[in-house]
Order: structure tokens, then C-alpha cells, then sequence
């Protein structure tokens, strides 16, 4: 006998995506603060990390950038950073990730011209941000933009003898040289043979080689490099692209980044982020009515105008849609299975167990 239990939950769902992001966009809180005025959209992750997105940058790709911050910072998702030292270092630097339009936007062109903080590392075009492909090299820069922003604000301030970017400032610059076949203050005209890390673009100095390598190595562990158009792509750059490559080749990096001192993430974010009670707020919706409740196979629901009523499997994939027309509605979830589900119709958010 299947049974329904509806149960108000407050949780914002990225519809078009089709993932499940526990996090809330908000008009600019920020608005007067001339660097941030050509934002219109805000997402507070986890009260230490900010997204703050143009107009023309969709909601889905706007939360997905969230979920991906709040994974990378929560990896065990329990709603809490992993690092208590990491969040006050980066709640004390405003850290931030802008979402951009385009290069010469607007809202580019204003930041660049007045922000005068310490919490932007990198920044977020709109065409580089895929939410349907986390992570995945050529097509959403997200994991690695974030994660850069992440730790050059938190771990190299944090943790400087381990991740301090100078030369022979710390393990991470040490581990470096070693990848590199050398310490090279510039990219050499040729790499040695025996480097694996083999950095090209000119204008990056060695601080800046630094936090590529803390990304490339952190990614490799997490597998999201593992596949043979990847490691093509970028054998140039990278070679140990799977987590077993990387483990074998850079062995002090894997020492490093695997410490659990410093609690680096190691799962792959997949643009879902929605652990118990996180970014639920103190709203006030109006109650889905249902019936009957509990119910066999069916139940309907009553409208009094046309819109659609969404049911997402706990990771966050639609696994029903139907219209619903003004009056009483029957929605037939027979070929469900049992186990919870989410429910997105009209503004209210409802679990929906399946027994």
C-alpha cells in the first residue's frame, strides 16, 4: 500500500537544472556598495562564501554555483563547513565569486573599477558555467574558478606552511618544484622529461602556478578528470588525471592535500546540495492540500490557476511533471517507488514520502 505524508519543507529547487539546491537567491543585500551595484542576485552560502550574479545569468546556473561553493566547503554535507578556521578566514575576507555576463559587461566593468577588498580570486562568465556537467573540463569552469577563490582567501592564509604560494614557503611550493622537474620562477622553454606539471601560459608567475596546482591536484583526487577525453585535453598541462595517477605520481602533493588536518574536499560536487536544514528559512507558505492523505496510487489537488507540480527523486532528478488546470487535479504516482521525494508546486516545497 503506497501512502503519501506531505510535510512543509522550505527548500529552493533549481527547476530547469533539475537539481536540488538547498539555497536561497536574494535580491542584492548589497546594492549601494559601488563594486557590487550592477548585481541583482545574491545567494549567502553557508554565512562565509557569496554569489552574486547579472541579471541575465539564469537561476539554475546561480544556484548551481552555490551548490557547488556549499559542497566544496561542507563536503560531508551536514550543513556545517568542514573547516571552522577556513570559513572565519573567508567570512573575514568577504570572499565572493561574481557571475558575469560577458567580458566588458557591465557588471565586470564595475567591479574591476571600484572593488578594493580581498575576497575575489577569480570570476565566472556565463558561458563558462554548465550546470548540467559539474565540474567537467571545457565545459563548466565552476569547481575550478570556486575552488581557486577558496584557497587562495582561505588555505594559503589559513595554513601558510603548508600551502603558502612563494618559493620555498611551504609542502605545496616544495611539492611543486618536483612536479615541475625544477623551480622554475618562469615557464622554461622546455619542461624536463621527468615533470608531470608542465604549466604554459606565460602570464602566470610562479604564486599563480601555485593555486592552479592545488586545483588540478585537489580535482584529480576527486575523479572528475578520469576519462580518456579529459586526460587528452589536458595531458599539455596535467597528466596524473585520475585519482590513481595522482596518487602514484605526486606523492607529496597526495600527502598533503589527503592530510586531514586540513580537511581538503575530496567528493566531487554534482550540483546537488541539500543536507537537513540547510538555508531553510522562516517563511510562511500555504499548505498543499491533498486527498486524501495518506492516499493509494493518486491523489488530487485543487488549483485555481494553471501552473506545474514537479516530483524530484532526493538527488534532485524530476521523476514527474504534470500541469495542473484550474480546479481538481489527479496526479497518479503509481509508478513511483517507495522513499522520499520533493515537491515543488506553486511556491511550496513539500517532502513526499512513498511507503
Amino acid at each position: 500500500m503506497k501512502k503519501l505524508i506531505f510535510n512543509l519543507c522550505l527548500l529552493s529547487v533549481t527547476v530547469n537544472a533539475q537539481n536540488l539546491v538547498c539555497l536561497e537567491i536574494e535580491p542584492n543585500p548589497n546594492i549601494t556598495d559601488a563594486a557590487l551595484s550592477a548585481f541583482t542576485k545574491h545567494v549567502n552560502v553557508l554565512d562565509c562564501f557569496e554569489i552574486y550574479a547579472e541579471e541575465s545569468i539564469s537561476d539554475a546556473k546561480v544556484l548551481h554555483a552555490a551548490a557547488v561553493a556549499a559542497k566544496l566547503l561542507d563536503n560531508n554535507e551536514d550543513g556545517i563547513v568542514d573547516d571552522q578556521l577556513i570559513k572565519n578566514q573567508l567570512a573575514a575576507s568577504s570572499a565572493l565569486m561574481p557571475l558575469l555576463a560577458s567580458e566588458g559587461s557591465v557588471g565586470e566593468n564595475t567591479l574591476f573599477s571600484n572593488y578594493e577588498g580581498e575576497g575575489i580570486s577569480a570570476v565566472l562568465y556565463n558561458e563558462e558555467i554548465d550546470p548540467t556537467q559539474p565540474g567537467h573540463w571545457g565545459s563548466d569552469a565552476t569547481v575550478e574558478e570556486i575552488l581557486h577563490t577558496i584557497n587562495h582567501v582561505g588555505h594559503t592564509n589559513v595554513y601558510p606552511e603548508a600551502f603558502s604560494m612563494a618559493p620555498n614557503s611551504s609542502l605545496m611550493s616544495a611539492a611543486m618544484d618536483v612536479a615541475r622537474g625544477g623551480q622554475f620562477m618562469t615557464i622554461p622553454i622546455t619542461y624536463p622529461e621527468e615533470a608531470w606539471y608542465h604549466y604554459d601560459d606565460y602570464t602566470c608567475d610562479y604564486e599563480c602556478m601555485a593555486i592552479e596546482y592545488i586545483y588540478w591536484s585537489i580535482v584529480s583526487n576527486m575523479g572528475i578528470l578520469n576519462d580518456p577525453e579529459t586526460c587528452s585535453g589536458i595531458a599539455n598541462e596535467w597528466e596524473p588525471c585520475s585519482p590513481e595517477l595522482f596518487q602514484s605520481m605526486d606523492v607529496l602533493m597526495y600527502e598533503l592535500i589527503t592530510n586531514p588536518q586540513y580537511l581538503l574536499p575530496t567528493n566531487a560536487p554534482d550540483g546537488n546540495y541539500c543536507p537537513e536544514g540547510v538555508g531553510v528559512k522562516e517563511l510562511l507558505y500555504d499548505q498543499v492540500e491533498l486527498f486524501p492523505n495518506p492516499c493509494e496510487n493518486s491523489f488530487s489537488i485543487n488549483s485555481n490557476q494553471v501552473s506545474v507540480l514537479n516530483i524530484y527523486s532526493i538527488n534532485g532528478k524530476i521523476v514527474y511533471s504534470q500541469t495542473i488546470q484550474p480546479g481538481e487535479n489527479n496526479i497518479n504516482i503509481e509508478r513511483l517507488k517507495n522513499g522520499m521525494y520533493i515537491v515543488l508546486f506553486n511556491g511550496n516545497k513539500s517532502k513526499l514520502l512513498i511507503q
